[in-house]
């Protein structure tokens, strides 16, 4: 047995890769545990219809790669439903933001499949076992996370009140949503078939086929055919480097990684502080993914030539969000950095699953082109930036944050009061945050948080480190009640 850190987004999460742990499983093997609980216990941003990403730095030291598990965008079976199914909502969360939500509204989901592919190539631990301690969660009931309290209080009626299986799973006995126990109708049962049949279930399997024959029922467009062609993608991580640490992060077609990479470049040397180069450098980066990269046929070619101007200009460039993340290191150099969203939710709940679907295509954010805008089988945008190094000095690091577009600002800030300012990991962490919210437009507004106020709305970092010296580190967000275990062998 392996000693692991792990950084969850609550406590009922960690517990369950701290059990996996015991039972001889290493940090990927903790990660996805944990992952699968939030599925369970973080309603309303994280489900079993969850796209996301998972960089890992294998144990060997060879370079990082990130597990691409996004939404694709469907439609094989349904050209007459495009453009149906779905209506707008405006919520005051996240500070005011227009979703779409609706049936036509759900992506083809991809992390469990993602998962598969991760635990075949790294994994030490049956499936089976990993699906358990999320089973128990679904069976034995849960209550809502301070997270998902927070977000529902928004659109517990807008996103949540549509659907009648959705409706209902939220209330208690009162008919109100309280602190009271939840245990949703058939979702440990869907997550048994999952145990048992593998990822696949999701994809090809009577699960999968369940879910799409309602979504298409309902007037969507996510159909079997869409499930079954799903793939994973497995890409070298994006390269980024800062003072002895070379990280690794997503890279296109996602565009969190991008942004991240391109904002430690232009803050090395620059400790936290320095709020007005921060604010400089959010607003050139963030300023461009508005202008260029939400918009562009070729995301890879755009970015790297725009890594490559901020690597030849250096400063002089500056002139011109519903999510869950789990981080896990362990002894064994192992690192894998795990973010994971279903979006705002689309309000359903697939019959007889008890499986809340997502809204990918429906986040206005994620799809400049309109909804059902892209060919069936395309990547969405991603701000998703899991992110894993390791140190001259032998350290290994995961990290990563929900939040929308303030995932890249979150994870950057935390990284430069770790590096620059030489805080402890936890202290980076806690730093309080700046972001500007839309950059380089007419209505940018430069978000500055309150020290004795930290709000979810700045990010929920989660961070692991093997340290030099061969310590084992870990720290989660106070701003979402983030949980911590070390487990020592």
């Amino acid at each position: 047995m392996t000693s692991v850190a792990i950084a969850a987004p609550n406590v009922a999460a960690a517990e369950a890769g701290e059990a996996i742990v015991h039972a001889g499983g290493n940090a990927l093997d903790a990660a996805l545990a944990a992952a699968f609980v939030t599925m369970v216990n973080e309603v309303g941003l994280v489900s079993p219809s969850a796209g996301g990403f998972l960089t890992i730095q294998p144990p060997d030291g060879s370079a990082p790669v990130t597990v691409d598990g996004w939404m694709d965008m469907p439609g094989r079976g349904a050209p007459d439903s495009l453009g149906r199914g779905t209506w707008d909502i405006h919520t005051a969360y996240g500070g005011g933001v227009t979703v779409t939500v609706g049936p036509g509204s759900v992506a083809t989901h991809g992390a469990i499949a993602a998962f598969g592919e991760a635990h075949r190539r790294w994994g030490h631990l049956p499936w089976a076992e990993l699906v358990a301690p999320a089973i128990d969660v679904a069976r034995g009931g849960f209550r809502l996370s301070s997270a998902s309290r927070y977000y529902l209080e928004y659109v517990d009626e807008s996103i949540f009140g549509w659907d009648e299986a959705s409706h209902a799973a939220l209330r208690g006995p009162d008919g109100t949503i309280g602190d009271h126990l939840l245990v949703v109708p058939d979702l440990a049962e869907s997550l048994e078939r999952i145990a048992r049949h593998g990822p696949q279930e999701l994809y090809t399997g009577e699960l999968g086929r369940q879910v799409a024959r309602d979504v298409l029922d309902r007037g969507g467009i996510l159909g079997p055919k869409d499930l079954a062609a799903y793939e994973p993608v497995v890409r070298p991580a994006l390269t980024a480097r800062m003072a002895g640490w070379t990280l690794g992060t997503n890279p296109p077609p996602a565009v969190g990684g991008v942004c991240v990479a391109a904002m430690l470049r232009l803050l090395a040397g620059h400790p936290l502080s320095d709020r007005e180069h921060l604010v400089r450098v959010q607003r050139r980066v963030l300023g461009e993914r508005l202008r260029v990269f939400d918009h562009t046929d070729d995301l890879e070619r755009d970015a790297a030539a725009f890594l490559d101007l901020v690597d030849r200009e250096g400063l002089a460039v500056l002139e011109s969000g519903s999510t869950a993340h789990v981080s896990t290191t362990d002894a064994e150099g192992t690192a894998c950095a795990l973010t994971i969203s279903s979006g705002y939710s689309s309000g359903m709940i697939a019959r007889g699953t008890g499986i809340w679907l997502n809204n990918c295509l429906g986040e206005q954010e994620l799809n400049p082109r309109g909804l059902h805008g892209l060919p069936p089988g395309s990547r969405l945008l991603s701000n998703m930036a899991p992110t894993v190094g390791h140190h001259t000095d032998g350290g290994v690091l995961a990290i990563g944050s929900p939040g929308a577009d303030r995932i890249t600002t979150a994870i950057v800030q935390a990284l430069t009061g770790l590096v620059e300012d030489g805080l402890s990991l936890q202290g980076a962490v806690d730093h309080p945050r700046v972001h500007v919210h839309r950059a380089g437009t007419p209505d940018e507004e430069v978000k500055v948080e309150d020290p004795e106020d930290l709000t979810m709305y700045f990010g929920g970092v989660a961070a692991t480190m093997l340290t030099g010296g061969g310590r084992l580190v870990g720290a989660a967000d106070p701003r979402r009640a983030g949980a911590v275990r070390v487990v020592a062998r």
